[in-house]
């Protein structure tokens, strides 16, 4: 385990003692910003870093020397592929295109990498309880992943969530209480931490903050994970769905342990994709801290959010990337339709919003011809069946008639 000496602002520095803070930098919160603290940890040798990351087998534990816990919780999560896209490449004008598919984790989704860390952090506490603020991803990897360890789990949801991801959550044993607006779970939320003791995932104050320190860490695997089926080299460009930018930040921050220790030479272009545009005019007006804007119901619900976070755009900064809006349901479904369709990979819309970013930053020139783009796939579309059914065609009912056959089909072979 990497052992923890500090939590440090990723804004002013500060350092505070290794112990469970949740709503960020107090220093920074007085100033008027919300500033997520993370880990630091004491010497690290870079020599067996790169063996230690070989190690077969899914699993975070192969990490387990940047990370902030002795073993993680484990459901077999990690290790899923990444592949190459060239049919959905050559539409997007990228040949370089390639897909990290996260909904291959144990619950669907890259939430996984982030609770095998959180409950284990909070069994380490001990701490009975674990909860989170979620409309399905993270509430479900929490769920499953507190079964796993024998803790109970209470999720803060949202009246109107997916079904699928509410029937997903309630499986794993999980108490959900859902609530109309997503401030009003912050609340509670925060009412149950502060009076019960529970161990919260996510964040919960506003403005938001990102989520629970040490489970962000999680997220750094998957850049770990890019980088060794890359040769232990770093792709030009990472387009990550992004809502409270906990996996941006995470992404980045894994990125850069690797530049640190040598393991790879440079740092990837990190973009966020987002819905409503926080980040992106937080970034063209040149605000250090995320822009607040309207918000409407979409279809990409799991990273529908109308303001971010400092720690997304500190991170979009640090990997010298960019932000992309894509809010029109149609074209969020459109990706998803053609991701599914060229490459065989069913995504959930939030995810499909990476694949729709990444051909608008190639229509844009921000990527280049030549260059190596990874799409993180955040979920699976089995996750939200619903949203694209209303968009596919009838399944066309049948007796055994060949005449009917050839009609359907055109008479081909």
């Amino acid at each position: 385990m990497g052992k923890v000496v500090s939590l440090r602002c990723i804004r002013c520095g500060r350092d505070y003692p290794p112990e469970d803070r949740f709503t960020g930098c107090e220093v920074c919160r007085a100033q008027g910003l919300a500033a997520n603290l993370a880990p630091e940890y004491g010497p690290v040798s870079p020599a067996g870093l790169s063996r230690e990351f070989d190690r077969a087998g899914p699993g975070l534990g192969r990490f387990a020397a940047l990370l902030p816990v002795e073993e993680p919780v484990s459901l077999g999560e990690g290790a899923t592929p990444l592949l190459h896209a060239p049919r959905l490449g050559a539409r997007l004008g990228i040949d370089g295109l390639y897909l990290k598919d996260e909904g291959r984790n144990p619950t669907g989704s890259f939430k996984d990498r982030m609770a095998a860390v959180v409950v284990a952090r909070a069994g380490d506490r001990g701490a009975g309880t674990v909860t989170v603020a979620s409309s399905g991803n993270g509430g479900a990897a929490l769920a499953a992943y507190a079964a796993r360890a024998g803790l109970r789990c209470v999720v803060f949801t949202l009246a109107g969530a997916p079904p699928a991801m509410l029937a997903q959550m309630q499986s794993y044993g999980a108490r959900l209480v859902a609530t109309e607006r997503p401030a009003d779970r912050w609340q509670l939320m925060a009412y149950a931490v502060e009076r019960w003791g529970w161990y919260p995932a996510s964040n919960y104050v506003s403005p938001p903050v990102g989520g629970n320190p040490f489970g962000v860490e999680g997220y750094k695997t998957i850049a770990y994970e890019i980088a060794r089926e890359l040769g232990w080299g770093a792709p030009d460009h990472v387009v990550v769905p992004t809502c409270y930018g906990d996996g941006l930040w995470g992404i980045v921050r894994g990125f850069g342990e690797l530049v640190r220790f040598g393991v790879i030479d440079r740092m990837p272009r990190v973009h966020a994709a987002e819905v409503f545009g926080s980040l992106k005019m937080a970034l063209e007006a040149g605000r250090e801290e995320p822009a607040t804007v309207p918000g409407r119901p979409t279809v990409a619900i799991s990273i529908g959010t109308s303001v971010s976070t400092y720690q997304a755009l500190a991170a979009l900064r640090a990997a010298g990337g960019s932000a992309e809006a894509v809010g029109d349901d149609r074209e969020i479904l459109r990706a998803q339709r053609e991701l599914a369709g060229a490459e065989g990979l069913y995504a959930e819309p939030s995810a499909a919003v990476a694949v729709a970013a990444a051909g608008r930053l190639r229509a844009r020139g921000v990527i280049r011809p030549g260059e190596t783009v990874v799409c993180i796939l955040t979920a699976t579309g089995l996750k939200q069946p619903e949203s694209l059914a209303g968009e596919l065609g009838p399944v066309p009912v049948i007796g055994p008639d060949p005449g009917r056959l050839a009609e359907i089909f055109g008479e081909r072979r």
